[in-house]
């Protein structure tokens, strides 16, 4: 019986030891199912072709039409950020490069991916995607924009992107994903996100609504979800902000940093 009693006692000291390792295993799964079901409700109501997908915590992907094909617009640019980053992994980056690289992400620059994606070329956008496990990007040039994403790979690459950027740059990469400016802060980047880091682009084409899309990244000690969403084919650029903020909300409404014995987490 002592025996017994003292393998008991390893096995709940040893369970004890994992959870404290795996800060994402103290986190009790959320009721995702339930929450993609009010979004794709919402997305079926709303005109236009929406897609989305979201990784959470455990790393598991939902979706709805998350294999759609849609142009990029400027999520591409999140993707030349990092890819440019890698390609300078052994330095630092000069002044120059960052008047590029700043106004590309935070205020959606198109100037500044003429001069950067000719740099990064080609071979390099491909090897990203690839090591970011995205199956169906297929890059356009000169017209940037009509590169070819879906809500899936979006998800998958915003799931992994701060790994993805070198150790050097990673917290540039992700200050500048974190301050989009005010004028460009809709759908996900208007919700209020209890405690959670967001970290975000979006893509709007001429601003007709044509293309309207989101990706992003939430980050807390021990916890992360990724979320893309694409739009086309809105009524124009104003009925997309608020299909992105309708998705983003019942995705992440009320998100909140719980632990498993149900007090609230710090981030």
């Amino acid at each position: 019986m002592r025996r017994r009693a003292e393998l008991a006692l390893a096995l709940g000291l040893g369970a004890a030891a994992l959870a404290a390792a795996d800060p994402a295993g103290a986190f009790p799964q959320r009721d995702w199912p339930s929450r993609m079901d009010a979004a794709r409700v919402y997305a079926e109501n709303r005109e236009g072709l929406v897609g989305f997908a979201l990784v959470d915590e455990r790393g598991h992907l939902h979706g709805h039409r998350a294999r759609a094909q849609v142009p990029t617009a400027s999520l591409l640019k999140a993707m030349l950020l990092v890819a440019y980053l890698r390609l300078a992994r052994g330095r630092e980056l000069a002044d120059g490069e960052r008047s590029l690289l700043g106004p590309m992400i935070r205020r959606s620059d198109n100037a500044a991916v003429g001069v950067l994606l000719p740099r990064v070329g080609a071979a390099r956008m491909y090897r990203l995607a690839r090591r970011a496990g995205m199956t169906a990007f297929r890059l356009a040039w000169p017209v940037w924009g009509l590169s070819q994403t879906t809500p899936r790979d979006q998800a998958r690459f915003f799931y992994r992107l701060d790994a993805l950027v070198p150790a050097r740059h990673r917290g540039y990469a992700l200050r500048l994903l974190r301050t989009i400016v005010p004028s460009q802060r809709w759908g996900v980047g208007s919700l209020s996100i209890d405690r959670w880091r967001l970290h975000f682009k979006g893509g709007w084409g001429s601003g007709t609504g044509l293309v309207d899309h989101q990706s992003a990244l939430l980050t807390c000690p021990g916890s992360r979800l990724s979320l893309a969403i694409t739009t086309r084919f809105n009524p124009d650029h104003d009925y997309g902000k608020a299909t992105l903020r309708g998705i983003a909300s019942r995705l992440l409404g009320e998100l909140r940093l719980t632990l498993a014995n149900g007090s609230l987490g710090t981030c």
